[in-house]
């Protein structure tokens, strides 16, 4: 074994993470715990869980970690390339299967439930996205497609291209979703602008634009909660 590391079975009893998440199940780990076992080995100074408390001490959430490269992950002392691409990859599969059990509430019943959809998608990019629901007479989801991708400032929407879509879907009616990387959920100019033309092309085409949501990473803003429609 290499003098430098210790490896999870050379730790106290108290230290060993993956013996406890067996013996007590996953519930029973800390964050610091479930993220040493991703790391797998700390240092000579430095057990893989200190290092993860370390770690988890310098943000302000989850969330937070979720969001570094492998660059900024591997500016603290002991996480390597390796173990920042494991870090990484655990926490886009957490995120994918977030966003999968989210598809399952096909049916638009509120404002909440199309940023239910749609938060684990956009809500935590660094830059915009502008997707659209397409729904069918009873307000199930037949699919989510994404319009355009942009940077941090703003995105292009070809409204040609949504009811073209909204066509060979079938939808009566869609929901416009677009986030905001800066955090603000207040429509700009712009945002109002496009909707409205979005609004008046579907109504003279018999497809009802039934809400714009703009979607942060914690909260949304809906056009129609806000009476804008």
């Amino acid at each position: 074994m290499n003098s430098n590391h210790f490896a999870i079975k050379d730790w106290s009893e108290d230290d060993k993470p993956r013996e406890k998440l067996m013996l007590k199940g996953k519930q029973a780990l800390s964050d610091a715990e479930l993220l040493a076992i991703l790391i797998g080995s700390g240092s000579r100074n430095e057990s893989a869980v200190a290092l993860s408390r370390r770690i988890l001490a310098s943000l302000d959430s989850l969330n937070s970690l979720g969001k570094m490269s492998i660059n900024d992950l591997m500016n603290f002392k002991g996480i390597g390339q390796a173990k920042a691409i494991t870090i990484i990859a655990a926490l886009e599969l957490g995120r994918r299967r977030r966003a999968e059990e989210k598809v399952e509430l096909t049916k638009i019943t509120s404002s909440k439930v199309a940023f239910e959809i749609m938060q684990p998608i956009i809500g935590e990019l660094a830059h915009e996205e502008f997707w659209v629901l397409f729904l069918n007479n009873s307000n199930n989801v037949i699919s989510k497609t994404q319009l355009s991708k942009g940077g941090i400032t703003g995105t292009i929407v070809d409204m040609r291209l949504i009811f073209k879509l909204a066509f060979e879907n079938r939808a009566t009616g869609l929901i416009l979703c677009h986030n905001h990387p800066s955090g603000s959920t207040m429509p700009s100019k712009a945002d109002k602008d496009i909707t409205q033309k979005i609004k008046l092309a579907g109504e003279s085409l018999d497809v009802k634009v039934l809400d714009h949501i703009i979607i942060t990473e914690t909260k949304y803003y809906s056009f129609v909660d806000e009476g804008i429609f």
